[in-house]
């Protein structure tokens, strides 16, 4: 298993994944989540979901199509019957995953070919839940997956590894992440499956799922194909983004603290922050500062720039 041996450290990891299990500890002391409070976030975060992975695959749906179609049943103009189906496919999917978070799950080949069934019902109905018979190449991608014959053999290995490795979980849901897309088991629906079931592992130890955003698509594949390389440091950086994303967003909504979150910009102009915007955004795309993407724009607290600007300054006098 020589992809067990590829790089995936980057400057400030562990000071970043020290960070995001501080936060998911103050969320867990905030349970049991009222179920109104819970109810409304898990409805917007199923949503962008759902939106954000089918639109990486192509889905024209925008999020208030999406949510039109799954609430009400809408059918938009001008929108294929395909996408209508990606959407409701995909809300049932998520449903079915969080049906299966117990304590003490474990990963199964069968959940896996469940949550890809209900990705494809009604839309490839002959491959749906059925790992590929031959041959695939992908558009853009720097590898071909394995032989067909090799897929039951990858998918059983790769199952055995993530239900035993004691590496932490946040990396061991990356690494899954590549390796499901390289053994590219499916004729089709491996990317919306793969972020389903990377989430379940999330999501079972009590996260909520890191949502990988349609604006960082191209940033994603690129990941996706340095990792091909041999190096997983990227394509870690962005589910760990993503995944304190999803932190900050319950944690603000509970605590009633989204608003202490602005544009790097406005804290930039109201702050007389020494350092630029550019600067700033570059150290949320590091990981370095407490901070989420929303759109294009990246938004942090003032608290977390000051704080960062603190430490560096220390750091310099002890240098």
């Amino acid at each position: 298993m020589k992809w067990l041996e590829y790089p995936y450290q980057y400057e400030g990891l562990d000071k970043t994944l020290e960070r995001i299990q501080k936060k998911k500890t103050e969320l867990d002391k905030l349970r049991p989540i009222p179920s109104y409070a819970l109810q409304s976030i898990k409805e917007s975060m199923t949503l962008e979901w759902t939106y954000n992975s089918n639109s990486i695959e192509g889905n024209t749906l925008t999020l208030q199509e999406t949510k039109m179609v799954i609430e009400e049943g809408f059918t938009i103009k001008g929108k294929s019957l395909r996408e209508h189906f990606e959407a409701v496919n995909h809300q049932d999917a998520i449903l079915y995953v969080e049906s299966l978070i117990t304590e003490n799950y474990v990963l199964t080949e069968k959940d896996i070919l469940k949550v890809h069934e209900l990705v494809l019902h009604k839309i490839e109905k002959e491959f749906a839940g059925r790992f590929r018979t031959s041959g695939v190449r992908i558009s853009g991608a720097n590898f071909v997956p394995p032989n067909a014959l090799k897929v039951d053999e990858y998918i059983t290995e790769l199952i055995d590894w993530v239900n035993d490795s004691e590496l932490d979980l946040i990396i061991k849901s990356a690494i899954f992440h590549h390796r499901f897309v390289w053994i590219h088991p499916f004729f089709d629906g491996n990317g919306r499956t793969v972020r389903l079931v990377f989430n379940l592992l999330l999501m079972q130890a009590g996260f909520p799922p890191a949502i990988i955003l349609k604006n960082d698509r191209k940033k994603y594949y690129e990941a996706l194909n340095q990792a091909n390389n041999g190096d997983y440091s990227k394509l870690v950086l962005l589910v760990i983004q993503a995944l304190e994303r999803s932190v900050d967003i319950y944690l603000s909504s509970l605590n009633n603290t989204y608003d202490d979150y602005k544009p790097i910009s406005n804290i930039v102009e109201e702050e007389k922050i020494p350092y630029g915007q550019e600067y700033l955004s570059l150290l949320a795309r590091q990981g370095k500062i407490d901070a989420f993407k929303e759109g294009r724009n990246w938004l942090t607290t003032k608290e977390a720039v000051w704080d960062y600007i603190e430490k560096r300054d220390r750091k310099r006098k002890l240098d």
